[in-house]
């Protein structure tokens, strides 16, 4: 036995008797792990992989997409997926987040029925394989429930077979008060089995039942399909819904210490199985409990920086960058092994609990009423004593930022860009929504047809229509592909853009919002300064300390910035990122 077999024994028998301490087994911990090696494969391995290495750099981007975000008439999405990629993405964005892409009963894909098949509506195992082999992909770990028309629930239901003990119930005289949970549904389905009446914990909805990781074969069922999806070329694990995983009856059922520990044990058996495999938590909660995934650069490699979507938003509406800075500066910079997940638009809303503490109730019910004006819609939350609660808004970006709390106005386009160069500038790995890169609107007939909320967000675009669209120079939809691809371009040579690079917040005032960050090195600085609101202002700088005698040069304007000029205008949501190597 080597030594880093013996080691990685030694640590998942740790994460075992940890997460099950009070669970009595009708096995030892010492067979549970052999029998989470063999699943994983891992019952010998050459070394260990090396601790706080970041397996990422500034030339990394994720495009975050649905297999059938573009449809066609002759073949399958996810082959038009691969041709848009090539075709538009190839030397800009390296990575792709393929959202659920498994037969589904309900949720666009987040109501699993299968986790070890491809919807066969969006192609099939080979198409996933090719586009892993030009991409970095990431796919969705459905973890906290899957559908109730799973077979797993199916047996559950029958009482006997493979899931008749993978679901988690509870009595309707329990005290589930404190709860926390993300819809206003009842927790609790009533459902008929063949061992009497069950109340099945439903955390999201009835159709997506949640999965009781009490029981170790759970655990195993999804340490095998990790492993699956490794072969399958997955470098990145996205594990949906997480922080609810570990449900104790009485107690809150949310970032409870067994999660942590699984997530820790999930990121030891993954990283050695595939050393530049990343794990990514998906924690839509307030900011200092969202950080807590990080553990001590044990947990996730990265986590998903929610709460800078309305932090952004509510800065380019009001114009106002108080508490975007105010934010950014309490924010700890990420440890080596460990980054920021940034993204402002994906296929969900703009999440509010995550800047619960950070806007008071006044200033989130305003953005949520500038939202609705621009045609978004609103989903709720139960909340304490029976009270609702705002807890995503469901709109398109582009529409987001068409104006500000004062209504529409011709600045939406450089707004829009503004938002995503103060992205692309920030701490951490950038993850871009296509309908953000494609500047699609909100869809108000999927919205009529489905009902859903969500859905005016998830557009599903017609290739030819596509094509057309983006050969037209005079639509948004080209203007601002290339513009973003340009902005992409720039930033994945600058090595002050790493994702751990240095980074300092400016103090600039209201109406500027500027970063210092300075590559790892240290030979590279640049300033990114934005102007975030709708009239011109002036850059003293001084204020930014820019080095006499050094060249500067502004590479999104591509021209010479000068010192001895004093001040620098910049025009309403204009960005400079001022650097000393170009």
């Amino acid at each position: 036995m080597t030594a880093a077999t013996e080691h990685l024994q030694q640590r998942v028998l740790h994460h075992l008797n940890t997460i099950y301490r009070d669970i009595e087994l009708n096995q030892s911990t010492v067979i549970l792990m052999q029998r989470v090696l063999d699943t994983m494969r891992l019952a010998r391995v050459a070394q260990a992989p090396e601790p706080f290495y970041n397996h990422w750099d500034q030339s990394d981007m994720v495009l975050i997409t649905y297999g059938d975000s573009i449809i066609g008439k002759d073949e399958q999405p996810l082959k038009y997926l691969h041709k848009f990629l090539d075709e538009h993405c190839k030397d800009s964005i390296n990575s792709v987040h393929i959202l659920p892409f498994f037969p589904y009963s309900s949720d666009d894909g987040f109501a699993v029925i299968d986790y070890s098949s491809v919807n066969d509506a969006l192609g099939d195992w080979q198409d996933i394989e090719a586009i892993s082999s030009d991409y970095r992909l990431m796919t969705d770990l459905v973890i906290n429930h899957c559908s109730s028309r799973s077979p797993w629930f199916q047996n559950f239901i029958k009482g006997s077979g493979v899931g008749s003990d993978y679901f988690m119930t509870a009595e309707l005289d329990d005290d589930l008060s404190q709860v926390v949970r993300p819809r206003i549904s009842p927790l609790l389905r009533e459902t008929e089995t063949g061992d009497g009446v069950k109340q099945v914990w439903c955390t999201f909805s009835h159709d997506q039942v949640d999965l009781d990781f009490r029981n170790p074969e759970v655990l195993l069922a999804f340490i095998s399909i990790i492993r699956q999806y490794l072969d399958s070329g997955v470098k990145l694990f996205r594990l949906d819904a997480v922080a609810f995983l570990w449900k104790i009856v009485g107690t809150s059922s949310i970032n409870l210490p067994q999660t942590h520990e699984c997530i820790r044990l999930l990121r030891c058996l993954i990283e050695h199985a595939v050393p530049d495999a990343v794990v990514i938590t998906e924690t839509n909660i307030p900011n200092q409990q969202n950080l807590s995934y990080f553990g001590n650069a044990n947990e996730a490699h990265w986590i998903y920086n929610f709460s800078l979507p309305p932090l952004l938003v509510n800065t380019l509406v009001t114009g106002n960058c108080r508490y975007l800075k105010q934010w950014l500066m309490s924010m700890p910079p990420a440890q080596n092994g460990t980054a920021y997940f940034n993204f402002i638009a994906s296929h969900d809303g703009i999440g509010l609990r995550p800047a619960e503490g950070l806007l008071n109730e006044d200033e989130i019910n305003q953005l949520v009423n500038t939202m609705a004006s621009f045609g978004g819609c609103v989903s709720w939350r139960a909340a304490e004593h029976g009270q609702r609660k705002p807890y995503e808004i469901n709109i398109a970006l582009y529409d987001a930022l068409q104006g500000t709390i004062n209504g529409p106005d011709r600045w939406g386009e450089q707004r829009f860009l503004c938002a995503h160069t103060i992205m692309f500038a920030l701490e951490g790995v950038p993850g871009l929504y296509i309908h953000s890169l494609l500047a699609t609107g909100n869809d108000y007939e999927k919205l009529k047809h489905t009902q859903h909320n969500r859905s005016i967000n998830r557009h599903r675009w017609d290739e030819q229509l596509l094509a057309d669209a983006l050969a037209d120079e005079r639509t948004q939809h080209s203007k601002i592909i290339k513009q973003m691809r340009r902005l992409i371009d720039l930033r994945i040579k600058q090595p002050a853009f790493h994702p751990n690079a240095t980074q300092f917040t400016l103090q600039l005032g209201g109406q500027l919002f500027g970063l210092w960050r300075q590559s790892l090195d240290r030979r590279q600085s640049v300033f990114s300064v934005s102007n975030v609101s709708d009239e011109p202002q002036t850059l003293n700088l001084g204020d930014i300390n820019l080095i006499e005698g050094t060249d500067w040069f502004d590479l999104i304007a591509q021209k010479p910035v000068l010192p001895s000029r004093l001040e620098m205008e910049l025009a309403p949501y204009q960005t400079v990122w001022i650097t000393n190597i170009f």
